[in-house]
């Protein structure tokens, strides 16, 4: 005689709702998994080695610094770039001006062209004085403060450099002394720092350096010619209007060759900037192959988990069906 065995309604009741619960549980799931395009039990797919996902993980996150610090690095390279534009710009503008009007103009003509002077001064002075970020571009290391001292105050450290000149020469010597001595411009015109900026790294063993700043040579070279030619017209000196021509001329001058100088410079931050972008480019390379990476080991099929979740709700509909006839079961029904 074979035994039978029976669920009792109570019994059979837990049963119905746990497996209710569990396709619920099954359908949000893979509803999750439509909408996401991603597995959502990661460990189960993986077979719980997940050290080759973390590895990724960690990679990515740190490309995305990476991506940072090239956009930091291209943001402030480019700035430095823009700057070093209106330099040249306001500067070479001023050297064709002095060379054309200087050497045959009259005194009002060669007076106006050191005020000029002056008011290209304060063009350079501004344009290496930009900060970007709250950070200065030309001080160095000395990031927090403005890296140049106003026109004023290099044409009162000028005057009283060449102070007791008598002629031009005496003048330039004077002038030159003054913008390559440690106690000179160095002191007082340039308030940045003597430490160029460190590398910025940007990438897994890349770095770029710019190393410019306000008493770089060529920027030096270009503040002292334009400062030279607004002395022309400083009435403490009374010069001749020989004179005035003559430091104009030769201002202008030197001007014209400061140009090549800073043609070099522009071309060390033009190589940075390309360096920036090649490397940046590498990265976001790097990057998109890693996504595709990790999108290959936790990416689901759309057509399939669509068709698994047709078959769970189908399932659970039976399931409803099934509970509701169960329910309105009686013994008046089954005795009919």
């Amino acid at each position: 005689m074979m035994n039978a065995t029976s669920f009792g309604d109570l019994a059979q009741s837990f049963l119905l709702q746990r497996r209710g619960s569990d396709l619920k549980a099954e359908m949000n799931r893979l509803n999750e998994e439509l909408v996401s395009g991603q597995v959502s039990d990661v460990k189960s797919v993986l077979a719980g080695n997940t050290s080759y996902l973390a590895g990724i993980e960690n990679d990515l996150r740190t490309l995305a610094g990476y991506q940072t610090a090239t956009d930091e690095a291209a943001f402030f390279t480019d700035a430095m770039q823009t700057s070093l534009d209106r330099v040249q710009s306001s500067s070479s503008g001023y050297s064709q001006d002095l060379i054309t009007s200087a050497r045959n103009g009259t005194e009002p003509i060669l007076d106006q062209l050191s005020r000029d002077a002056r008011n290209e001064l304060e063009t350079i002075v501004s344009a290496l004085n930009t900060n970007v970020g709250g950070r200065a571009l030309f001080g160095g290391t000395a990031t927090g403060q403005t890296p140049v001292a106003d026109v004023d105050t290099i044409l009162g450290a000028l005057r009283t450099a060449v102070a007791g000149s008598t002629t031009v020469d005496d003048m330039r010597t004077a002038i030159d002394t003054w913008f390559d001595s440690p106690t000179g411009f160095a002191d007082t015109g340039y308030t940045g720092s003597a430490t160029a900026l460190s590398p910025m790294r940007i990438g897994e063993g890349e770095t770029v350096s710019v190393t410019i700043t306000a008493e770089t040579g060529a920027l030096r070279d270009v503040i002292k010619g334009v400062a030279t030619a607004a002395l022309a017209e400083d009435s403490t000196l009374a010069l001749t209007v020989e004179q005035k021509r003559d430091l104009l001329d030769r201002a202008g001058t030197d001007l014209l060759s400061d140009q090549d100088g800073l043609t070099a410079i522009r071309a060390d931050v033009g190589a940075a900037q390309e360096r920036i972008d090649i490397v940046a480019t590498r990265n976001s390379a790097q990057s998109t192959s890693l996504e595709y990476a990790r999108g290959a080991l936790l990416s689901v099929d759309p057509y399939e988990t669509a068709t698994k979740l047709e078959e769970v709700q189908f399932q659970l509909q039976s399931l409803y069906t099934i509970t509701a006839r169960m329910s309105d079961l009686s013994l008046v029904n089954f005795i009919r």
